[in-house]
């Protein structure tokens, strides 16, 4: 597998059409090509972003997450919360690379994983093309944060190890690859975190991918999720208190 991030223009809003940059940064598309972005400059192009002076950030947060964790402990002034199945800190608002703004979540983040797919697989005339849109996210008693995928195209996001042997031939029981989050790391470890002004990469020769000649259905969306009540770390979920918010902006 091989991957290379691009660099582009600074993206300053949303004046600026995302499909003009990414065909100004990359070259030609080929067939098994993955794209992955970053979440940030789908939401700067939506014009996802507010200023600071005219919120706060814990009212944002109220009105973009799912489920907020209710606790006095907090000791980096962050707030734990679930945003479309993820465990994010703070829904996923971030003030990095952009000024003096906080910058949200894209909306509708599968329909813009088609629409780049389904542009960029015409433009280039290419069967097999996958998209891939990122974040950063952190991982329980770990430090630095990982890419992990908000939204994709064109492939299957699980490979299956059920029923496939061993190395001593017995059958696997429950294993599967999460291929969205293995692929998003990768490349946001290429991309990087700073002033880099890379949010481009081009993921190529990935192995066990299966690509699709269509977008994901709502089940295959699905199946990359599990609820708080069957996730392996239920009982640390379960134990705490999560106050329901609602999407007001």
């Amino acid at each position: 597998m091989h991957i290379k991030a691009f660099k582009t223009a600074r993206i300053e809003g949303k004046n600026s059409c995302l499909e003009d940059i990414i065909e100004d940064a990359l070259p030609k598309l080929e067939n098994g090509d993955i794209l992955a972005l970053t979440s940030k400059i789908v939401s700067l192009c939506q014009g996802r972003y507010i200023c600071k002076e005219e919120t706060s950030k814990y009212d944002l947060i109220c009105q973009e997450a799912d489920l907020l964790l209710q606790t006095d402990q907090n000791p980096y002034n962050l707030f734990l919360t679930i945003k479309d199945g993820l465990l994010i800190p703070s829904a996923g608002i971030d003030a990095s690379n952009g000024l003096n703004v906080y910058i949200l979540y894209p909306k509708d983040i599968q329909e813009v994983a088609f629409s780049l797919w389904n542009h960029l697989r015409t433009k280039f005339k290419l069967q097999d093309l996958g998209i891939l849109i990122t974040d950063s996210h952190t991982t329980p008693l770990r430090r630095g944060v990982t890419g992990i995928a908000l939204g994709w195209c064109g492939f299957e996001p699980l490979y299956s190890y059920v029923n496939k042997p061993d190395v001593y031939g017995q059958p696997l029981c429950v294993t599967q690859i999460n291929i969205l989050d293995a692929l998003a790391a990768s490349a946001v470890f290429v991309i990087g975190e700073g002033d880099e002004q890379t949010p481009l990469a081009l993921i190529q020769k990935a192995p066990k991918i299966s690509f699709l000649d269509r977008p994901p259905t709502s089940q295959e969306e699905q199946s990359i999720k599990i609820s708080l009540e069957e996730d392996l770390y239920a009982p640390l979920f379960q134990s705490v208190k999560w106050l329901k918010v609602k999407h007001n902006f």
